[in-house]
């Protein structure tokens, strides 16, 4: 199972996804796009821990991770 992380102000939403399920994950490439579009920043965890910032929709990664843009006053 793969994970979408979706983190917002008021903590995240997770969704998991099948990689090897077309309709799983054709919904998963829907959400990435939609949230990449709308300012949202990807970004996988790596085997380490780490997270390297992804442009493009991965069915093989395992956890993506989505921060919003930043808002200053």
């Amino acid at each position: 199972m793969a994970t979408q992380i979706v983190m917002d102000s008021t903590g995240d939403a997770r969704y998991q996804f099948a990689p090897d399920e077309a309709r799983e994950t054709s919904e998963a490439e829907r959400r990435f796009r939609q949230l990449t579009s709308t300012g949202f920043t990807a970004a996988a965890r790596t085997a380490t821990g780490d997270l390297r910032f992804v442009r493009s929709f991965d069915p093989t990664v395992h956890e993506t991770l989505f921060f919003p843009r930043l808002v200053g006053g």
